[in-house]
């Protein structure tokens, strides 16, 4: 049985921001060989996390369907600003090439799966059209 994207938006958004994220995190950990396990990935991940979860919060106040692309570009902008600057606030580094890494990556990531699942449906929709 198909999912029901519609009926199912905001625990898909959710689950998979949270995942963008987990594997932006995992990522950057492993390629600068520092531990993968959920302490250090948790203390790298929380602050985007947050920024990732105040975008989906304004998304939710403004009525925008949390699976629109234009709710990715939101989640994403938070993503990178909060996550940043409470990284910088909390002791984490901010280097430039981590801040242009982070912008180029969590984009791909946030506003990728939206753009797929968009694609998707827009196909389906066109093939119901077709003759």
């Amino acid at each position: 049985m198909p999912l029901d994207i519609r009926r199912h938006a905001w625990p898909i958004a959710v689950v998979a921001d949270a995942v963008a994220v987990l594997l932006f995190t995992l990522i950057g950990r492993a390629n600068h060989h520092e531990s993968t396990g959920v302490h250090g990935v948790w203390h790298t991940a929380w602050p985007f996390l947050l920024g990732a979860g105040l975008g989906l919060a304004l998304t939710a106040y403004s009525r925008l369907r949390p699976t629109a692309i234009r709710a990715g570009v939101r989640v994403w902008v938070w993503t990178v600003v909060i996550g940043l600057v409470v990284r910088s606030a909390s002791g984490g580094g901010t280097a430039l090439a981590f801040i242009v890494v982070a912008a180029i990556v969590l984009g791909v990531f946030l506003v990728g799966w939206r753009v797929a699942l968009s694609w998707r449906s827009w196909r389906s929709r066109w093939r119901r059209l077709s003759p």
